[in-house]
């Protein structure tokens, strides 16, 4: 059977090791879905795969063993699914537009979580609607609290959840909760002067740890959310790396603002000779510079008082083209 691989690939099915067979690739965007969807994938498996289901690193599933043939009848079977998850579609019953834009993925957020400071699944069906469908090569990913359980640095944007702790005195019995669980915890930014806590505002990274210790709601998270945006982390063979700090004390709009403007700068940019006419988002910003990418990134954003965008960003990591790993 004939089959055009740039077109299946673009349907997000995936070029198998056995010739004639292909898995469809679900998106499931912040990893959060109803459990009755599970039992409309186990039908298509058992209909038109293998019976056999891979649940992805980026929260999706593979539904595995499809032949080529059956794509259309797979594609017919997805649409409950993709309704039910409202995944933008160019043309309802063909399945999904594109492939390129990977799942956003998130941690559980704070629905359960204790320490997480919102409500991450929320936020991702947010970005997927302004970003998908679209071929270019870019992760997202977002997670509660610094703790960082969805290693969102590891990611072309890494999007960790902020609270600025709001302090009532009154409340407070000076236990030095709140202080020992920051010191061990976290970056030690609390002291006690005079019976208070006092938070040092420059070293306070915003994770909420206080408030999840003290005994008497001294601390509490504060009504605004606030995010810490990473950038242009990394994994692969070339040149893996930690996302690092672009923007802390972001509002949401406008990290959905920076990164549909990065959308436009990765296709003003991307290397003509891209091979499949696709290239990482992280080695467009190496090759064009940080600042370009800046310029384009901030254009029209308007950042709340709080927001600190850091001049520079340097990023480390191993360089496999550098003559100390050679």
């Amino acid at each position: 059977m004939d089959i055009n691989t740039k077109k299946l690939k673009k349907n997000a099915f995936r070029i198998t090791k056995e010739r004639g067979i292909t898995a469809s690739r679900v998106r499931v965007p912040g990893g959060h879905l109803d459990a009755e969807l599970l039992g409309k994938i186990q039908e298509i498996s058992e209909k038109y795969g293998n019976g056999k289901v891979h649940i992805t690193s980026r929260q999706g599933f593979e539904i595995l063993g499809i032949k080529f043939e059956h794509i259309d009848a797979v594609n017919e079977m997805l649409q409950p699914i993709i309704d039910k998850l409202e995944i933008n579609q160019e043309d309802p019953g063909t399945g999904y537009s594109a492939a390129g834009t990977r799942n956003v993925s998130a941690c559980i957020g704070n629905a359960v979580c204790p320490f997480a400071n919102y409500k991450t699944s929320d936020f991702a069906k947010k970005i997927e609607k302004v970003i998908f469908p679209n071929d270019l090569h870019v992760k997202i990913a977002l997670t509660g609290c610094p703790n960082d359980c969805a290693k969102v640095r590891m990611h072309d944007f890494g999007i960790i959840g902020m609270t600025e702790p709001q302090y009532d005195e009154s409340r407070c019995i000076n236990c030095q909760a709140c202080l020992k669980a920051c010191k061990k915890l976290s970056v030690g930014a609390l002291s006690s002067e005079n019976y208070k806590i006092v938070r040092n505002t420059e070293k306070c990274i915003g994770c909420g740890v206080c408030v999840e210790k003290c005994p008497t709601r001294a601390f509490t998270r504060s009504k605004e959310k606030y995010y810490k945006l990473t950038i242009m982390g990394r994994t692969g063979k070339k040149n893996p790396r930690l996302g690092q700090d672009f923007i802390i004390w972001a509002d949401e709009e406008s990290i959905i603002k920076i990164i549909s403007n990065t959308y436009k700068f990765t296709k003003e940019y991307i290397a003509k000779d891209a091979p499949g006419g696709k290239e990482h988002v992280g080695y467009i910003v190496d090759r064009v510079g940080f600042h370009e990418f800046k310029k384009w990134a901030l254009d029209g954003v308007k950042l709340g008082e709080k927001a600190i965008v850091k001049e520079n960003v340097y990023w480390g990591g191993i360089h496999y083209n550098s003559i100390d790993n050679q």
